[in-house]
């Protein structure tokens, strides 16, 4: 789908459109109301100023105007979780990665329509990340040391079920049983592999795509309960859930090595998920794991200055 084209379907569904880095976008709310007991997972933002949210609870999708902080639900769930979300702003299109479902789904990103669904592993999983790259879509699953990969057509075409494959993770990366293991997923600043997240080690690795791991050196630093990754060039910024902190590293092109070049900590923080950006802001979701979750449990988003 052709950038006018996204764009007049935004329009037709009353969402706000405005360029990043407008004097309309500095007036955008900093802080957008989830629905009470939804527990937010997932956040995706595609080039228009909307964010698309997955549940935990049920796999329903909510959709929030960044312009305004009005939401609505896009989807009805399921029935089991929405993790990690990606936009394919292209073709107008929203990955959910199905957790516990062993799923992912692809939804029209405007009208909430199913496109498809993938059965990735039947059995105990934890289907939990996604990145896409111009030829497939790559998943993490943090209970299965393996990747799965959804193949791309030269146009975006999606695959047959059958030519979905699982990538077994392989090299330095040990897979630590009963506990997350690798989560937030992106690619490498030259494009030449992927950059996972291991929750359980506090460790990044970087992965070709046989699925053969490499530590990233660090220089020493640990990224502590790692969840969701974003990589602007060879900037990487990590979302450290329980420990609520948000990390700058600075990766080398190939992501061989990174260093720590900042970290904050936001008074509104609460056990934050997962991060996206749109215009000259960061958006972080608050998973709030540590709190009991009750149908009135409420939750919500923060926007942050980029840094």
């Amino acid at each position: 789908m052709r950038r006018r084209a996204v764009l007049a379907a935004v329009a037709a569904l009353g969402v706000s459109v405005l360029v990043p880095g407008t004097a309309g976008a500095t007036a955008f709310p900093t802080r957008f109301p989830l629905p009470d007991g939804f527990m937010p997972e997932g956040i995706a933002i595609g080039p228009w100023p909307t964010a698309y949210f997955g549940s935990r609870a049920d796999g329903s999708i909510f959709q929030v105007d960044l312009a305004t902080g009005r939401g609505r639900v896009l989807a009805a769930g399921p029935g089991t979780p929405s993790l990690g979300l990606k936009v394919d702003p292209r073709r107008g299109r929203l990955f959910v990665a199905g957790g516990t479902g062993g799923d992912l789904r692809v939804l029209d990103a405007f009208s909430g329509r199913t496109i498809a669904t993938y059965r990735l592993f039947d059995g105990e999983s934890f289907v939990n990340d996604l990145v896409i790259t111009p030829d497939a879509v790559w998943v993490t699953d943090s209970d299965e040391p393996t990747l799965y990969r959804l193949p791309l057509g030269p146009c975006g075409e999606l695959p047959e079920p059958a030519q979905v494959t699982r990538v077994p993770l392989t090299g330095e990366m040990e897979d630590v049983p009963d506990v997350a293991n690798a989560n937030g997923i992106v690619t490498t600043p030259d494009g030449s592999g992927l950059v996972i997240g291991q929750t359980s080690t506090g460790k990044l690795f970087r992965v070709d795509h046989r699925g053969v791991t490499k530590e990233i050196d660090l220089g020493g630093a640990v990224l502590t309960r790692n969840d969701g990754l974003l990589r602007e060039g060879r900037n990487l910024y990590v979302v450290q859930n329980r420990v609520n902190l948000f990390t700058k590293l600075e990766l080398s092109a190939d992501a061989a090595s990174a260093r720590v070049v900042g970290q904050m900590t936001d008074p509104r923080f609460d056990v934050p998920a997962t991060v996206a950006a749109w215009g000259n802001r960061f958006y972080l979701v608050n998973g709030r794991f540590s709190t009991p979750p009750t149908p009135t449990t409420s939750y919500d988003a923060i926007a942050i200055d980029k840094f």
